[in-house]
Parts: C-alpha cells; sequence; structure tokens
C-alpha cells in the first residue's frame, strides 16, 4: 500500500483550499464521515452506534451500492444524517478520463434528486482540477478529511486505528471511516470508543451540509 497521511498537511489544505478539509476551530464538534457504502448490516451497525449518542455523520455513498441497498440507503436520511455522492464504481479520478469520471458521478448522482445537500468526496481522494471545476460548477462541495482513521488499512492494528484518531483530532476535525467490508472489524472496534472518548470530553457530533 502507498504511503498515506494521516493528518493533511496544512500545504495540502492551501494548495487545494476550494476543497473543505475542516471546519471552525471554536467549537467543539467532530464531523464523522462513512465513505462506501450503503453496506448491509455494516451500515445498519453504524446507523445504530451513532444513534446511541444521538451522533449525526455524514456518508458518501456509491451509486450501485444504493441500487443494490435502496431502503438502506432511504434509511440513512430519514435518521437525520447527511449524505454525499462517491461516484457510481468508485472512480479513481486520477486514472480516470475526464468524461468517463463525470458520467460515472452523474450515473451516481440520480439517487440524491430528493437530497437538498450537494455533497462529493472522490474515492481515494483523487480527483483531477478540470474533473473538479466540473463538479463545483454543478453546484456540489468537495468534501475531503483532516483525518484518516485507517480503517481501510489492513496492515495496522485496532489500537493503531483507533489512535490515529484519539491522538489527531481537534475542534473542526473532519474523520474519515468505511462503512464497508474491508473496514468493518476495525470500525466495529473504534467507532464505539470514538463516540464514548469524544462525548465524555463534550463534543457534538455533526453532520456536513
Amino acid at each position: 500500500m502507498k504511503p498515506y497521511f494521516i493528518k493533511t498537511p496544512i500545504f495540502i489544505k492551501f494548495i487545494f483550499n476550494k476543497w473543505v478539509w475542516s471546519f471552525s476551530k471554536k467549537e467543539k464538534n467532530i464531523y464523522l464521515t462513512f465513505d462506501d457504502g450503503p453496506t448491509a448490516d455494516i451500515t445498519e451497525w453504524t446507523l445504530n452506534e451513532l444513534n446511541k449518542y444521538n451522533a449525526k455523520a455524514t456518508f458518501f455513498c456509491i451509486g450501485k451500492n444504493i441500487e443494490e441497498l435502496p431502503e438502506l440507503f432511504q434509511h440513512i436520511s430519514t435518521q437525520g444524517h447527511s449524505i454525499g455522492n462517491h461516484t457510481n464504481n468508485h472512480l479513481n479520478g486520477s486514472k480516470t478520463s475526464w468524461n468517463d469520471y463525470l458520467l460515472n458521478f452523474e450515473k451516481a448522482e440520480k439517487h440524491f434528486d430528493n437530497i437538498d445537500t450537494k455533497l462529493f468526496r472522490p474515492p481515494y481522494g483523487k480527483l483531477k482540477i478540470s474533473q473538479a471545476k466540473k463538479i463545483r460548477k454543478k453546484g456540489y462541495k468537495i468534501i475531503m478529511w483532516d483525518i484518516l482513521s485507517a480503517d481501510f488499512d489492513t496492515a495496522i492494528s485496532n489500537k493503531k486505528c483507533l489512535e490515529n484518531v484519539i491522538k489527531n483530532a481537534q475542534n473542526g476535525s473532519i474523520i474519515v471511516f468505511h462503512d464497508s467490508l474491508k473496514a468493518s472489524e476495525k470500525l466495529k472496534y473504534v467507532l464505539p470508543k470514538i463516540l464514548e472518548y469524544y462525548n465524555a470530553e463534550g463534543f457534538t457530533f455533526k453532520s456536513i451540509n
């Protein structure tokens, strides 16, 4: 696996300053986000854990998964969480032509017609500037992140995944998790502990709008 940053460096946020990386540090808010769903059992489990703390989050969903599990997709929204586009087939923008990427984005977009917020997160965090400009012109906010939990990394331990968040998150941090089968073991270990820890510290878990 290629190296990656747990905490996004300031210079990256500066270069791509039209994308959203975090929110105000003045208030004790944490923004949990979940990529790659909806996924049978995993997404439902995630929703149940969030509900225990009345925590709101943002789910970046893949179009083909929505087609397979439309009721679960609707359940995310009815629970009061925000939902964003994550392409239809989890495409890597840097490896996909401009036209093919936008067509795939638009294919997923049809599932979001009844959703007021326009949020997009590029899979792998990979997006060409030309692709980003087109998506932003359609009224979307490109939501990136401040902290990677790295729950997708099978080479790290559950405890390391938890440490990635606890040691780096602060007021206004956007944190990435995945409600996917690949990440499920780490997610089930880390998420309850994150919710308990930050709730005890007086943080509010907010969705992105």
